[in-house]
């Protein structure tokens, strides 16, 4: 007897095995290829942006996709990753609203001590120190300068690379580094001995 065959994708629905970088590409010539794309970092990217800037994170991730979509021919390639493209555009919509950020970490702050312990900041806690009391974080993240917090969270949340971070926010590695060091050791300052000594590797 036969071993039956894999299930065939449904309709409209690209294979999995078919890359990113070809989604994109196909996306040039049959526009509706690029719902896989949102379909893959959506859930992801949203995470991200909720973390940073609360009720704004649906209208940023909309316009995140939209200029994705729309500059989807600029994509380079071979140079980074999709997901690390699509970080920068989010990063950069996030920075129009830095204001906005930098009170909701300190609202966090405020509110640390009369609520119970809340898992908006566990992902970056998570890689700072587990142990960490969220206040004191939410501080820390509130005092960082937006560009040392671009860094920091890109390396926390989704976890990208130091190479990704770099194209990301199109700055050279080394810069990527120096943020991170900079803002690893503001965090520190804040935090005491309760943080993350494990350096992450490019």
């Amino acid at each position: 007897m036969s071993k039956p065959s894999a299930e065939p994708a449904p309709p409209g629905e690209p294979p999995p095995e078919v890359s990113d970088e070809d989604l994109l590409a196909e996306s040039l010539v049959t526009p509706e290829r690029f719902a896989a794309i949102f379909d893959r970092y959506a859930p992801v990217v949203h995470g991200y942006l909720s973390r940073r800037v609360g009720v704004l994170a649906d209208d940023l991730m909309s316009e995140t996709f939209l200029l994705a979509f729309r500059g989807r021919d600029e994509y380079v390639p071979g140079r980074a990753p999709v997901r690390a493209w699509l970080f920068g555009i989010a990063t950069n919509l996030v920075r129009r609203h830095a204001r906005d950020e930098e009170r909701r970490y300190r609202a966090f702050g405020r509110a640390a001590g009369r609520l119970e312990v809340t898992t908006e900041l566990g992902e970056v806690a998570g890689r700072v120190d587990a142990h960490a009391l969220r206040g004191e974080l939410a501080d820390a993240l509130a005092s960082l300068a937006g560009e040392d917090r671009d860094v920091l969270l890109l390396w926390t949340y989704p976890q990208l690379s130091y190479a990704e971070i770099a194209v990301a926010l199109d700055i050279p590695v080394g810069t990527v580094r120096s943020r991170l060091h900079r803002a690893r050791g503001k965090v520190r300052e804040r935090l005491g001995d309760r943080w993350l000594t494990t350096e992450e590797t490019a």
